[in-house]
């Protein structure tokens, strides 16, 4: 008889039990089953969105006001956690702060029976338990081997682990299983009261106003730790006080989103604003507006779907911000980037195809008359260009079209192309970069004249014009007389090869 079916039906079984186990203890107790017909969500009228959107209300305006200000100041500070590449310290703070808030519940219950609620105490212990994570990391960076991200692992499983053991001893305290702690894992927005309102508007202006104090310092610490420490700053200090930040940023937010989620605000805002701008000034400023952005949506968005966790919402608000930058951000955005390289590409596929007109007219002109003047008397042929360079007739032809399009060239009679007077100063520009170009790499890249080619070909439409000034010198000392030097390699026109002298 076989027994492994047997086993499996056994595996499923612990399984099951387990995860029944796992959800009743997270969930808690139920004392009511309802339909899923009766907890659908209901779509708001229009009174109850002007009602909303006007902020009529006082506790929206309480929990929109307090969200936003987290969310500035969390979206501030998680700039510089980005730029150190420590995104998962946020999560280890926001995890670590768990036993904390067990314990001080715990003590305040020993101190004072029934005042182990009382939030600035919970908020005391969650901060210092979540700095206790930082130094447990720094400490275990320290003195042993092991790597930055298997550190910030295993404090964050110790603590959470540990958190949720106290978690289910406070249950057997006569007032822990009424006591709410629960809102701090996964956040209750809705249960902001003025008094905490006041609490995180204090702290996140407190961390903005240290933030602006010392962007200098926490940027050159964010982008050269080591040019910082070499300077003679306090580098050591600079980054407990932004892991401090981070905590009380981590602490603020529990109550709001949760700490399994408060990472998100953290991060979510600092990555969708890279997208937006490079300075650092900007990206802190549009991090700070996303943040307090997301948590205004997000708590409106709940209001009119009171069914629909404000914490969770917040973040997913964030996301949808992020992902909104991602596509359309003005310097990194995705479409930008796409429709940057479009027309990238072709803007080398139209220098390309003029210079080959060039160098193919470029025998057939008199080197002692202006040579712009001279390029717009002949027509060229599709064939002519051809062997020019490895192109096939469909991308020849396309180049020809795009070229026409810009009035670089005009199309002649038997399929032939003239340059216009704009083409051929672009040409005569183009080709005189690229030589440019060649002539720097040869005399100082040591490159041979038969492989300088193609080098400057990957380079030649990227220069800035204080780099063609500085050739410009240099041509003007060998070539004097000439607007453009001569190729210091053969050059393939139709069925004849021109060989011109290399640059001495």
């Amino acid at each position: 008889m076989n027994s492994v079916p047997i086993r499996i039906g056994v595996a499923m079984v612990v399984v099951s039990i387990l995860f029944g186990q796992l959800e009743q203890s997270i969930a808690g107790p139920t004392h009511d089953t309802r339909s899923l017909s009766r907890d659908r969500l209901e779509w708001p009228s229009a009174d109850d969105i002007k009602r909303t959107l006007l902020l009529r209300d006082y506790n929206t305006r309480i929990v929109v006001l307090g969200t936003t200000m987290l969310g500035v100041a969390a979206g501030i500070v998680g700039v510089f956690m980005l730029l150190r590449r420590r995104s998962l310290l946020g999560d280890v703070v926001s995890h670590s702060t768990l036993p904390g808030i067990a314990i001080a519940f715990i003590m305040m219950e020993m101190i004072r029976p029934g005042g182990g609620k009382w939030l600035p105490g919970l908020l005391i212990g969650a901060l210092l338990a979540g700095l206790a994570g930082i130094l447990c990391t720094k400490l275990i960076l320290r003195y042993t081997r092991i790597k930055e991200d298997a550190a910030l692992a295993i404090v964050l499983s110790v603590f959470f682990g540990a958190g949720m053991a106290l978690f289910k001893a406070v249950q057997y305290i006569p007032s822990g299983s009424q006591s709410g702690l629960n809102h701090f894992i996964l956040g209750k927005t809705a249960s902001i009261v003025a008094a905490d309102v006041w609490v995180i508007a204090e702290v996140s202006v407190a961390i903005v106003i240290v933030i602006g104090l010392l962007f200098k310092e926490f940027s050159l610490l964010s982008f050269d730790d080591k040019f910082a420490a070499a300077q003679g700053w306090p580098v050591f200090r600079l980054d407990l006080l932004l892991m401090l930040l981070v905590a009380g940023v981590t602490v603020i937010g529990l109550q709001s989103v949760g700490l399994l989620l408060v990472v998100a605000m953290l991060i979510t805002p600092a990555a969708a604003a890279r997208f937006w701008t490079d300075r650092l000034g900007r990206t802190t400023l549009v991090a700070g507006m996303l943040g307090g952005g997301g948590a205004f949506c997000g708590v409106l968005i709940s209001a009119m779907y009171p069914r629909l966790a404000a914490g969770p919402v917040i973040v997913l608000t964030g996301v949808l911000f992020f992902l909104v930058s991602m596509l359309f951000g003005v310097r990194r955005g995705i479409v930008v980037r796409v429709i940057t390289h479009r027309q990238l590409k072709a803007a080398v596929g139209r220098q390309h195809i003029l210079r080959a007109l060039f160098e193919f007219l470029e025998p057939k002109c008199d080197p002692s008359a202006p040579m712009s003047l001279q390029l717009v008397d002949h027509i060229v042929s599709t064939d002519d260009l051809q062997p020019m360079r490895s192109w096939t007739p469909k991308r020849l032809r396309h180049l020809l079209r795009t070229a026409e399009a810009s009035d670089f060239i005009t199309a002649v009679r038997d399929g032939g192309y003239r340059l216009t007077t704009q083409g051929a100063e672009l040409a005569h520009r183009v080709v005189r970069n690229h030589r440019l170009w060649e002539l720097y790499l040869i005399e100082y890249a040591d490159i041979a004249p038969s492989h300088v080619d193609r080098d400057a070909d990957d380079i030649e439409h990227l220069l800035g014009s204080d780099i063609v000034e500085s050739l410009e010198r240099l041509l003007s000392q060998r070539y004097p007389h000439m607007s453009v030097p001569p190729s210091p390699h053969s050059i393939d026109v139709a069925s004849d090869t021109t060989t011109q002298q290399a640059v001495p």
